[in-house]
């Protein structure tokens, strides 16, 4: 969760501050749980895999055409686990990734693209790295991050500096919302006004 989605759940912006601090943006828990029942069951059905083929190879006997089609399979099981722990490696790092960028940046894609993920290491729950390159990546490339107010928006803050209206204003007939609009009344009044003024309110 955000800070914007706990302070709508009727937590004080400090209350929600001191989560997000404590907790980091949250994974739901259904992904999370999806994520982990498939590796467990992966690794099980591998697991019984090797078990079974090892009591095969036993059994087997002198019959050197078996073994070898024991050995073949053997092979074939471990590119899987090899595969697999690949995969989950990408999925991890690519969780990471957007958990690092949620709700910050305009395109959370090209953002992620910018990140160089062979330099970054999984130690356990921990991506080693990623937040150095974020800050690097906002220092060297301030455009692809949304400005405070755009993040507790959830909408791009801009025009051509002549009075021109803001893309997805709460106040246009195109983009009518009162929950920002609610929003915006209470955490910045200044912004709220000059808002509704570019929508001709």
């Amino acid at each position: 969760m955000t800070k914007e989605q706990l302070i709508a759940l009727g937590l004080t912006e400090e209350q929600a501050e001191k989560v997000v601090a404590g907790f980091g943006p949250m994974i739901p828990i259904s992904r999370f749980n999806e994520v982990n029942d498939a590796k467990k069951q992966l690794e099980t059905d591998i697991s019984a895999r090797d078990s079974q083929l090892e009591e095969l190879k036993k059994t087997a006997g002198a019959s050197e055409e078996l073994k070898a089609q024991i050995q073949t399979l053997q092979d074939e099981n471990k590119t899987a686990k090899e595969q697999y722990e690949t995969d989950l490696k990408d999925l991890k790092l690519t969780n990471a990734i957007k958990l690092a960028f949620n709700g910050k940046v305009h395109d959370e894609d090209l953002a992620a693209s910018q990140i160089d993920r062979t330099k970054l290491v999984i130690d356990g729950d921990k991506v080693v790295g990623l937040d150095d390159q974020v800050t690097g990546l906002k220092e060297a490339k301030a455009f692809l991050f949304k400005s405070e107010e755009e993040q507790q928006l959830g909408f791009k803050i801009g025009g051509d500096g002549q009075g021109n209206a803001v893309p997805n204003n709460p106040f246009s007939k195109e983009h009518w919302n009162l929950t920002e609009q609610g929003r915006l009344y209470k955490d910045n009044p200044e912004l709220y006004k000059s808002l509704m003024a570019q929508a001709g309110k």
